[in-house]
């Protein structure tokens, strides 16, 4: 039986594989797109924040806000007919008895992931209130509300060259000067991207994927800063181009090679995420658990 790892997984392979990057459009669809629930109103985090993406855009929902049927019910909706569930994860644990060393049978917690269902509240009865959306705010007032938020992460940037890289041995961000970029929305997704790799440095997030990804160490982190800088642009209402196009061989080899690759990659860029928000507000609040 395939697993949850490897579905997922496969969906995704698919999308790359058709030169589709689905954490790439999705907030540039509307003012708000980044996934929440609608009964708790808090975000949802990691690899379900693709899935949810994902579903959005193939089928056209503007609306970020998603919920399962019980609690469509239990806002006074229910789900239309014929409208299909986006199945998404949880970490659920089970006991399981084993013998130690000693021969003594002890209880362990067991973690795997299960599927769960959720449907975008434009699936729903729901009254006209839960289909709000916010208007979007001025390109002016999301570029300075981005810039206040790389600076109060602090982080040492310097303007020069035509390259743009983290160098983890000096601690330093270097970015080519914004006048050399397309627009200010390239400037920023480039600086967040690079502010993704700035947390992983040994003081802070001290973010090692070498266990996970071996020798392949170096697509997963970029993996990381791709999915953290998506996560960040779609929370700040930045219009910035990823540097997506040129890993994607290399992620696919990524991700056929280890089914949990993504999951580890998503949960590694949302704690990024998290951490770089934390200097200006308080952090992403827990994913929603099914009701």
């Amino acid at each position: 039986m395939e697993s949850v790892y490897q579905r997922v997984t496969n969906s995704l392979i698919e999308e790359l594989k058709q030169g589709v990057v689905p954490w790439v459009r999705p907030w540039k669809s509307s003012a708000s797109p980044f996934p929440r629930n609608v009964s708790s109103k808090r975000p949802y985090r990691g690899v379900n924040i693709l899935l949810l993406w994902a579903a959005a855009s193939s089928r056209g929902y503007a609306n970020p806000g998603w919920l399962t049927f019980r609690q469509a019910r239990e806002l006074g909706g229910t789900v239309k007919q014929g409208e299909h569930a986006t199945a998404i994860v949880y970490a659920a644990k089970t006991k399981k008895v084993a013998a130690n060393e000693s021969g003594e049978e002890i209880e362990k917690d067991i973690s795997f992931l299960k599927f769960y269902f959720v449907f975008n509240v434009e699936q729903t009865t729901l009254p006209a209130l839960y289909f709000g959306v916010p208007p979007e705010k001025p390109l002016g007032q999301r570029h300075v509300h981005a810039e206040l938020f790389l600076g109060r992460i602090g982080a040492t940037v310097r303007h020069e060259g035509d390259k743009a890289y983290y160098a983890s041995e000096q601690d330093i961000i270097v970015l080519p000067r914004r006048d050399d970029f397309e627009s200010l929305g390239h400037y920023y997704a480039t600086s967040l991207h690079e502010h993704v790799h700035y947390s992983g440095h040994p003081k802070r997030l001290h973010r090692d994927l070498k266990g996970r990804f071996g020798s392949r160490s170096y697509a997963g982190e970029e993996l990381v800063a791709e999915l953290g800088a998506a996560f960040l642009c779609s929370k700040l209402e930045i219009q910035g181009e990823l540097r997506h196009a040129a890993y994607i061989a290399s992620w696919l080899e990524l991700l056929e090679d280890d089914s949990r690759a993504i999951f580890t990659a998503a949960g590694a860029a949302s704690q990024a995420a998290d951490y770089l928000c934390s200097f200006s507000e308080k952090s992403l609040p827990a994913e929603a658990v099914p009701a």
